[in-house]
């Protein structure tokens, strides 16, 4: 096992692209989205109509190394600061299916 850092980031649909391409300059290509996504945030109750819009939430979840989290939130915060949305990081431990 080795030391990893969890991103976790909720904005809107509309932002996600801008996120991702955030991610990929920090160089981080790997990562999950999971649209229209329900919750209660500082702009009150973000629900779900059943439909996928641009108006929906997305989640996003991206791991990196501890090395990279610096400038991975120095890339984001602008992009958060800028549309909305939240980031969290948080310490892991990543388990290799093919240890070195």
């Amino acid at each position: 096992m080795q030391p990893a850092k969890r991103l976790e980031m909720i904005a809107d649909s509309i932002e996600l692209q801008k996120l991702l391409a955030g991610l990929q300059k920090a160089g981080i290509s790997r990562y999950t989205v999971i649209h229209n996504v329900e919750g209660w945030g500082v702009r009150g109750i973000m629900a779900s109509t059943g439909d996928v819009t641009m108006l929906d939430t997305a989640y996003v979840i991206a791991f990196c190394t501890p090395e990279q989290v610096q400038s991975t939130v120095e890339i984001l915060r602008p992009i958060l600061k800028r549309f909305g949305g939240s980031c969290y990081v948080s310490d892991v431990m990543e388990v290799k299916s093919n240890p070195d």
